[in-house]
């Protein structure tokens, strides 16, 4: 019921931390992927990873702030395996700063990044997905969207990724797309190292290292007193972008060990 057998698979920011994971629980499912990001060393090590499990990939320089970049990305995809058939919309960005010390730019950045991006990518997807008479999009916002606290651009943007889904869920059923959501709780990747020394105050590499913070929220919110990692994301993707979740659409799933409930 899971099985995403020779679908084609495009996620952007895909070549580390969450996006690593979504890319590889795809080929895992049995999908061929195609990894949109502006790292490209780190997308290339991954599609080593994805060819591995013998599946095909391939590697797009996508930057989803830029139209030019995503359209030329997806039409090398749509010459690499004749059509899409998925979209995850996972690049995301964190702000430079702790709150009190946020700027306009802090505020852009977050914007064009987390939420302009996903309408940027939908838009140029949507066209494949119906000559293909349907697909499925995944758009990975943030428990931290769920509720206002710490780090506003980067919350508020993800508030707007859960509000765009729901909106594209209700435009697009119509041609058979399925949108839906996943908001990861506290993983420890690259984006959660720079999170830490905004929190203390201090980004030495020792410091951000250390995970004091990190840890100590598992430990005061997490029901379930562990982390959440890459591959559990990745698991849940695989399920919205599977036939298992055809009746699924406009839903925010948490994947956070139950830190927040609704």
């Amino acid at each position: 019921m899971f099985s995403l057998t020779d679908r084609v698979a495009v996620v952007t920011g895909g070549g580390r931390g969450i996006g690593r994971g979504i890319v590889l629980a795809l080929a895992d499912a049995g999908a061929h992927v195609a990894i949109a990001d502006i790292d490209l060393p780190a997308a290339e090590a991954t599609a080593k990873e994805v060819e591995a499990r013998g599946r095909r990939a391939l590697v797009a320089r996508v930057d989803v702030t830029d139209d030019e970049s995503i359209r030329a990305g997806i039409a090398a995809v749509r010459e690499a395996f004749e059509g899409i058939d998925i979209l995850v919309n996972n690049a995301g960005v964190v702000q430079d700063h702790s709150d009190a010390q946020v700027d306009a730019d802090d505020f852009d950045h977050c914007f064009r990044v987390n939420l302009r991006g996903i309408w940027a990518m939908t838009s140029a997807v949507v066209p494949c997905f119906q000559e293909r008479g349907g697909g499925k999009i995944v758009n990975i916002a943030s428990i931290a969207g769920r509720r206002g606290g710490a780090l506003a651009p980067y919350s508020a943007s993800k508030a707007g990724a859960i509000s765009l889904t729901q909106s594209q869920a209700t435009a697009l059923g119509r041609d058979n797309i399925n949108v839906n959501a996943v908001c990861p709780g506290l993983l420890w990747t690259p984006m959660w190292e720079k999170l830490e020394g905004i929190f203390v105050g201090d980004t030495h590499s020792d410091t951000v290292s250390r995970r004091k913070v990190f840890d100590s929220y598992i430990q005061a919110s997490c029901p379930l007193r562990r982390e959440q990692t890459p591959e559990d994301v990745g698991q849940a993707v695989v399920f919205l972008a599977s036939d298992g979740a055809k009746n699924i659409t406009g839903q925010a799933l948490n994947v956070d060990g139950g830190i927040q409930m609704n």
